[in-house]
């Protein structure tokens, strides 16, 4: 898909169908998108976990109170690893969150290119879902997306509610 129209297009999607599971070599390329993303001194600091399977699915959904997450075939977790991120000499600023967020952000639209649907989640319970995937004490649960199609018949609203160029930029 044509750039513009990519970012144009993306929506926060909350409607799965459950019987649709995205097919791997789809899912290899949306991952792959977070893989390429770019990182501080190039340190790739992440670690993508993709839940599929039904009972896995059951305890990390547990984690988000949420019933609209419920039929999605696929829960995506990305962590960073602190120790593995770039730290700033001046003040000791750990880029571990803003390499997970572009990473994630690739992962988002490559999901929309993709066709599957998507959905940013940071309202988690983090101390639940590690409870679940017991990361490494170094590793960061960042954030969630559902993947999945969405259900027959779902349009996208085509609305984008965003600030005005000029409140939001500046020139000097």
């Amino acid at each position: 898909m044509e750039f513009n129209k990519l970012i144009r297009s993306r929506e926060s999607i909350r409607n799965f169908d459950p019987d649709s599971p995205v097919p791997v070599e789809v899912m290899k390329r949306i991952l792959d998108a977070g893989r390429l993303a770019p990182s501080a001194c190039n340190n790739q600091p992440w670690k993508f976990i993709l839940i599929s399977s039904s009972e896995m699915l059951d305890r990390v959904k547990a984690c988000y109170h949420r019933e609209w997450i419920r039929d999605a075939p696929h829960i995506l977790v990305v962590t960073g690893l602190k120790d593995e991120a770039w730290n700033r000499s001046y003040d000791g600023y750990n880029s571990v969150e803003t390499d997970a967020a572009i990473a994630m952000t690739h992962i988002m639209l490559a999901a929309e290119n993709e066709g599957v649907a998507a959905c940013w989640i940071a309202a988690f319970d983090p101390n639940m879902l590690k409870e679940v995937l017991c990361p490494g004490e170094n590793q960061i649960i960042f954030g969630i997306t559902p993947l999945g199609y969405p259900k027959p018949g779902f349009k996208k609203t085509g609305v984008k509610k965003r600030k005005p160029p000029e409140e939001v930029t500046e020139f000097l």
